[in-house]
C-alpha cells in the first residue's frame, strides 16, 4: 500500500459506469475500491481494466465462510492483479489464518502478494446493534479492539474499521498494523446510511492509513474536485501531525 491512500468507493453498478466515473479524474492515478455489487456483475474484467488504467485495487468481498472455504477462494482471489484483499474477523482466527494461507499459495510467482484486512465492525453499526443484536457483551469499541486482536495473531496485515477506533488499534497492535477506515465525510457531505463517521482530518488526527470515501466523491457534478479536496484535508492534516 502507497503513503497514506484515499481509496475511492467504486459503488456503481456496471463496469460502463465504472469506467465513465474513472474518466472524469483525468487520468489521477486513484486507488479504488471494488465492491459486492460491481465485481458479481462484471467479475474479473472490471478488474483488469481498472489495473490497465494505473490504478490500484482493493477487492472489497469480505470472505466469510468455513477456513478450508475461505483458502481456497482467496487463493482463487490471489491470482487477480488486486493490492488488497479482505475477510470478516467474526470468522475467527483458523479462517483469517486459512485465508493468509490461500493469499500466499496463490499468488502468481515474481508477483506481489496483495495486502490482506479484517473487517471488524462495519461503520453503520452502532453500540445498541452489538448489545441487542449481536448479544456481544463487550462496547463496540471493545468489540473492534478484540476482532482485531485475532486479527493480528492470525497474521493479517490489518483490519477495517472505523476511524474512531485507529488510535486505540495502534497502541495496541503498532504503527505497522494498518486500519484502513470508511465511514469518512467532509463536514459539509450527508453521512447517508453510516452512523460512525469523521472527517478527513480526525481520520489522520487518529492515525488512520488509508480513508475510504464513496458519495461524498462520486456522487458530485465534479468527482476529480471533489477528490482532491478530500485528499488535501487528509495530508495537510498528516503533516500538521509530523511536524
Amino acid at each position: 500500500m502507497g503513503e497514506k491512500p484515499v481509496i475511492v468507493a467504486l459503488d456503481v453498478h456496471t463496469k460502463q459506469e465504472a469506467d465513465h466515473l474513472l474518466t472524469s479524474f483525468n487520468k489521477e492515478p486513484l486507488y479504488v475500491k471494488v465492491g459486492m455489487e460491481l465485481f458479481y456483475r462484471e467479475g474479473v474484467p472490471v478488474l483488469e481494466s481498472i489495473k490497465s488504467a494505473g490504478h490500484e485495487v482493493f477487492l472489497d468481498l469480505k470472505l466469510h465462510d468455513i477456513p478450508t472455504t475461505v483458502k481456497r477462494a482467496m487463493k482463487q482471489l490471489a491470482s487477480f492483479e488486486v493490492d488488497l484483499v479482505n475477510v470478516h474477523a467474526f470468522g475467527g482466527r483458523t479462517m483469517m489464518e486459512a485465508a493468509m494461507e490461500g493469499l500466499y499459495a496463490g499468488t502468481p510467482s515474481g508477483r506481489q502478494i496483495p495486502k490482506a484486512v479484517a473487517v471488524t465492525q462495519l461503520t453503520s453499526t452502532t453500540d445498541d446493534q452489538v448489545a441487542k443484536e449481536q448479544s456481544v457483551f463487550l462496547s463496540l469499541e471493545n468489540s473492534v479492539l478484540q476482532l482485531a486482536g485475532l486479527a493480528n495473531k492470525a497474521g493479517m496485515n490489518g483490519v477495517v474499521c472505523s476511524a474512531m477506533e485507529a488510535g486505540k488499534l495502534k497502541e495496541a497492535y503498532g504503527e505497522n498494523f494498518l486500519c484502513i477506515t470508511p465511514g469518512i465525510r467532509r463536514s459539509e457531505d450527508a453521512a447517508d446510511d453510516q452512523k460512525r463517521v469523521v472527517t478527513p482530518a480526525q481520520a489522520a488526527q487518529n492515525r488512520s492509513d488509508a480513508i475510504v470515501a464513496g458519495r461524498g466523491i462520486t456522487s458530485k457534478k465534479d468527482p476529480l474536485g471533489a477528490y482532491l479536496k478530500y485528499k488535501r484535508e487528509w495530508e495537510n492534516a498528516w503533516k500538521q501531525l509530523q511536524q
